[in-house]
């Protein structure tokens, strides 16, 4: 008696489970009804990317509404520089007097230095080294190149902007994780501190390099000896 009673009750629910889900309305269909929710689904709201009348009032720097950064993609991939070399950064201003060992270290604001110095430590010290002399954790790895060399000092603030967005050789792009235009040209500020600090790096054999000033050599230049 208490199996056919049992049974009966789950034959029950499981006709009552079939009827609330198959049977009867979806409360979707129903909103209209309720006057709280007839009033939220046809408020009058303002899609803020409806057109471009509606006033937009987003943090500075979160939305771009002026047609954001160019893009030369196509160009640096092709291997043409000029709009890369073509670039200033907005804070190499008032640099300071020239280095003999090397590109002169703008002077710019104490907080931008900060980020170019945090950024190039988080980003770009694991491949080029804490000093940019490419002896950082997986440099030798990778074939990280030293940013010390003549070659990378002869380099335009531009050039190293694009390369740190865009990528070139080993170093994959990092404009998806530096994506602020300000934090990319910081790192390039820190690098030529980096540069400006660091020892001139040696000549090549049968560079023509300046002589030090004395008595029989002023002002002249010799070749270093192969």
């Amino acid at each position: 008696m208490r199996r056919k009673a049992l049974l009966a009750v789950v034959l029950l629910c499981s006709g009552a489970c079939d009827f609330y889900y198959y049977r009867l309305p979806s409360p979707d269909d129903l909103w209209h009804v309720i006057p709280w929710f007839d009033h939220m689904i046809h408020a009058r709201y303002i899609r803020p990317y409806e057109t471009q009348w509606v006033p937009r009032y987003s943090p500075e720097g979160s939305v771009p509404v002026s047609g954001g950064e160019p893009d030369w993609s196509a160009e640096w991939i092709s291997g043409k520089t000029t709009t890369a070399n073509a670039l200033k950064s907005p804070f190499a201003i008032g640099a300071a007097a020239a280095s003999s060992a090397g590109p002169s270290a703008p002077t710019i604001p104490r907080e931008v230095e900060a980020a170019g110095d945090t950024l190039y430590q988080n980003f770009c010290s694991v491949c080029h080294g804490p000093t940019g002399n490419a002896d950082g954790t997986v440099s030798r790895q990778i074939g990280a190149p030293s940013l010390l060399t003549a070659r990378a000092r002869a380099y335009s603030d531009g050039y190293i902007y694009s390369i740190i967005r865009y990528g070139r050789s080993v170093m994959p792009r990092y404009g998806d994780k530096v994506y602020a235009p300000a934090d990319r040209w910081a790192i390039v500020n820190h690098v030529r501190k980096l540069q400006a600090h660091a020892p001139p790096p040696p000549a090549a054999p049968g560079t023509a390099v300046p002589l030090p000033p004395g008595p029989s050599a002023t002002g002249s230049t010799a070749a270093v000896p192969r």
